[in-house]
């Protein structure tokens, strides 16, 4: 089985040597670009020897993916009427993607080994900054592949998980662009007035577009920025891996969100209090 090293590109990318000039390079680089949008992005990050495989091994997984198609919110919270009419918690979309949950993943699967190697994760903290980062406890939503089929999109959210780590595997006819308000919300302010602006399209000004190529590797702090994929034209799926990653261990999704993204839950689930702030989720 081929090693990370194998399948990423290491001149550009060192996972194993850290500090050396081009790891200090690649570091320097994304948190500048973290800093400076709360995004960025690594170009060519699996080179294009790999690329086809990282393709195939996904898309032979969209099978396992579950469909259902769900009348949601912005934070995936179950509703509530008696919040105000114009709170943006009720504001409700459809959401027509599907996720593929972590435990259908094979573990020789690229984005699998990836997500499980402590060089790549090492690598992943040195560029946001923190000394240690750890995998979503969550044994679904920890690794996941995101399908979103032609005439469907990703409708606004946020994550569970501070940071997130995605790559396109597999792109669209058209469409699918990657859409993001930066630091809209902190850990201690939602800041409802702005996330309402953006739902009810009335914040453009806060929205940032990005074109994201298979291969490239996106990193993203989720919790705290608004985000979406828009509506995939064409005849063909846009596929992407999300890697879950939090800055301690132990924190999980909730149950509705669980049956939300995958129609099941896990007996972790049940017990799941452990977040990183007091967000609405």
């Amino acid at each position: 089985m081929p090693s990370v090293a194998d399948i990423t590109d290491q001149a550009r990318y060192p996972l194993a040597s850290p500090g050396s000039p081009a790891w200090d390079r690649a570091i320097a680089a994304a948190r500048r670009d973290l800093g400076e949008t709360g995004c960025c992005v690594l170009r060519d990050f699996v080179p294009v020897p790999s690329r086809e495989t990282l393709r195939a091994e996904c898309a032979s997984l969209a099978g396992k993916a579950y469909y259902g198609e769900q009348v949601v919110n912005v934070y995936n919270t179950s509703p509530d009427p008696a919040l105000p009419a114009d709170h943006p918690a009720r504001h409700t979309m459809l959401r027509g993607n599907a996720f593929v949950a972590r435990d259908d993943i094979p573990a020789d699967a690229i984005i699998h080994r990836l997500y499980a190697s402590g060089e790549f994760r090492r690598f992943l903290a040195a560029c946001f900054g923190l000394p240690e980062l750890y995998p979503l406890a969550d044994p679904l939503a920890g690794l996941t592949v995101n399908i979103v089929r032609p005439g469907m999109e990703h409708p606004w959210h946020f994550d569970t998980n501070e940071f997130a780590v995605s790559m396109v595997t597999q792109e669209p006819d058209g469409g699918g662009v990657f859409q993001y308000c930066p630091g809209i919300r902190s850990a201690g302010a939602e800041n409802f007035a702005d996330v309402a602006a953006v739902l009810r399209g009335d914040g453009e000004y806060l929205v940032r577009g990005l074109t994201l190529r298979p291969g490239d590797l996106q990193l993203f702090h989720g919790r705290y920025s608004l985000h979406r994929v828009s509506a995939v034209r064409g005849a063909t799926a846009r596929h992407s891996a999300i890697f879950a990653y939090t800055r301690k261990p132990g924190v999980m999704g909730t149950l509705e969100r669980s049956r939300q993204l995958f129609g099941r839950t896990a007996p972790e689930h049940a017990t799941a209090t452990d977040r990183p702030d007091d967000l609405l989720d």
